[in-house]
């Protein structure tokens, strides 16, 4: 081959090997027999171990990764929430000094503003005033029940005792007109016996006239003792009268003790009176119903202000806690009592918590339009539902701690639960629903 009797033309006259003399390079590798290629895992057999090792710890790590999170609900829907209550005044008045300012941290019962307290103090003595002389009326009321009682006791007893005589001299009225009467008759009788003497001429005329003025002295004596049984009997019903009145006696008494009441009542009316005009002057004083910091100040001193006017804005963080509107899916096994970590993004720090209720509605139901999915096109949206967290306690000593602050809470689902949904004790007031239905029947 021409390559081949070049290459022996080109080494002629060189040494070989073995006679002492150095190969050449290209000689050598001509020489040498071709190489074959070879597995990496062959080659290098603990590859396949590294590569099995980095393959479970992968697998161990997706594994880890993804039961954390499915044990695990978090959103960065939230905030931190707290007690926000309008101060203000109960009475109305001028404002004659203000004793805060606003972002002030005020201490629970310190004064926020003085209003001017002269009306109500004014107001105050005149109630005092009236309280006297309803307890005095109410006191001289009191005092007039004995001595109706009294009097009626006594009236009764004298009226009952002039009964008595009356019918006492009526009996002896009738008796004079008895006896009256009689003598009458008797005269009568000896007048028509003076008359037939007379006519006789055997008694004179003086006797005659004696008889005639005796008979008539007889007759005006029955008239008189009539009159005197009438008058006796108009006596008895003067008497029965008075009885009758002095027997009303009780019922005079109950209507003395019912203005003596009436009187306590009034005078009640009055202390009343004077209490709400002592608290009206305490009301004149604002103090702040817990510790907080005052925001939002809209009062200056001499101003007029109206009862129930909101002068301030108090916000309360000794009670904060954070609201969390997590979606309806990840609520699947969330209940109160669950743990969670709160993350607040203005101090980049986590803070311990747990659930504390859910609300009873989801968010859309208390905006000020709601959903009607009766009506229209339904879309299908997932909910959010709030969910209310509240801090462990001893970890805001500072209140640092604001109501809208943003926070990312982190809820741990697989803890247990201080109560779950499906709670079966009967609220108070509602029986427990029978599963069968009225009368024992399971519907259909």
């Amino acid at each position: 081959m021409p390559d081949q009797s070049r290459v022996e033309h080109e080494t002629a006259g060189k040494p070989r090997p073995g006679a002492g003399a150095e190969t050449w390079p290209e000689e050598a590798e001509a020489q040498s027999p071709p190489e074959t290629v070879r597995p990496f895992f062959l080659v290098h057999p603990q590859a396949r171990w590294i590569v099995l090792l980095a393959v479970l710890l992968l697998a161990g790590a997706g594994f880890y990764v993804w039961h954390y999170y499915s044990l695990r609900e978090s959103t960065d829907d939230a905030e931190i929430d707290g007690h926000i209550v309008p101060a203000s005044p109960r009475v109305g008045g001028t404002v004659i000094g203000v004793n805060v300012n606003d972002n002030q941290y005020v201490e629970r019962g310190a004064v926020l503003i003085q209003l001017d307290p002269k009306d109500y103090q004014v107001a105050l003595d005149r109630a005092r005033a009236d309280l006297a002389d309803m307890e005095a009326a109410a006191q001289a009321a009191h005092t007039g029940v004995p001595i109706i009682n009294t009097t009626s006791t006594s009236n009764l007893s004298t009226a009952q005792a002039a009964l008595n005589a009356a019918r006492k001299e009526v009996d002896a009225a009738r008796a004079r007109a008895v006896e009256a009467e009689a003598n009458n008759t008797k005269l009568a009788a000896d007048l028509k016996r003076a008359e037939q003497l007379v006519a006789k001429d055997e008694i004179s005329q003086q006797e005659y006239d004696a008889a005639v003025a005796a008979a008539q002295a007889a007759k005006a004596s029955v008239d008189a003792a009539a009159a005197e049984v009438a008058s006796a009997e108009s006596h008895v019903a003067q008497a029965e009268a008075g009885v009758r009145s002095a027997l009303t006696g009780p019922q005079q008494v109950a209507v003395t003790q019912s203005r003596a009441a009436a009187a306590d009542a009034a005078a009640e009316r009055a202390r009343a009176s004077v209490e709400q005009a002592e608290l009206n002057l305490q009301y004149t004083t604002v103090r702040a119903p817990f510790a907080g910091i005052i925001s939002k100040r809209s009062v200056e001193p001499g101003q007029v202000i109206a009862a129930g006017q909101p002068v301030f804005a108090l916000v309360d963080l000794e009670d904060v806690y954070i609201t969390a509107n997590f979606k309806e899916t990840q609520l699947r096994r969330m209940c109160p009592g669950q743990p969670a970590i709160i993350h607040v993004d203005t101090f980049g720090r986590d803070y311990q918590g747990h659930v504390d209720s859910l609300s009873g509605a989801t968010g859309s139901r208390f905006s000020l339009l709601p959903p009607e999915n009766a009506t229209g096109n339904y879309v299908k949206v997932v909910q959010r539902v709030p969910v209310k967290l509240v801090l462990d306690s001893g970890q805001d000593p500072n209140h640092d701690l604001r109501p809208g602050m943003s926070v990312e809470p982190t809820v741990r689902t697989d803890q247990s639960c201080s109560h779950t949904f499906a709670d079966s004790t009967p609220r108070p007031g509602l029986q427990p629903l029978d599963p069968a239905g009225p009368g024992g029947a399971i519907p259909k």
